[in-house]
């Protein structure tokens, strides 16, 4: 992946949108656009995909000043929610109640562990 190069990927996305992407990104796969827009076509493409997927899924990964050089983006129904973990972005999957995870300090006991 180059320095600029974004990756869009969507679930359950109307045609429509799917349409739209194609203007400025290659679907490399189903669902899956790998481009290098612009920060400014970037942010009103992302908002152009958080107002139509509905009940989809979409998360964009896209060049960021940060350790690991990128940053994610999600929208949609039931999303997996980028997290900040001591600079590092990790992805917390949604629970069972539709919930999203929210950090704490809690310490999660390990049997395996003595």
């Amino acid at each position: 992946m180059s320095a600029g190069t974004t990756v869009v990927v969507l679930i359950a996305a109307p045609p429509g949108l799917r349409g739209h992407l194609t203007r400025w990104f290659v679907e490399v796969a189903a669902g899956v656009y790998v481009g290098n827009p612009n920060p400014r076509i970037r942010d009103r493409l992302w908002n152009v995909v958080v107002e139509r997927i509905h009940d989809g899924q979409a998360v964009m990964i896209e060049p960021a000043m940060t350790e690991q050089g990128w940053t994610a983006r999600t929208a949609g129904r039931d999303r997996w929610t980028p997290v900040d973990f001591d600079g590092l972005t990790l992805i917390a999957r949604p629970r069972q109640s539709g919930q999203p995870w929210r950090p704490t300090n809690e310490v999660k006991q390990n049997s395996m562990i003595t």
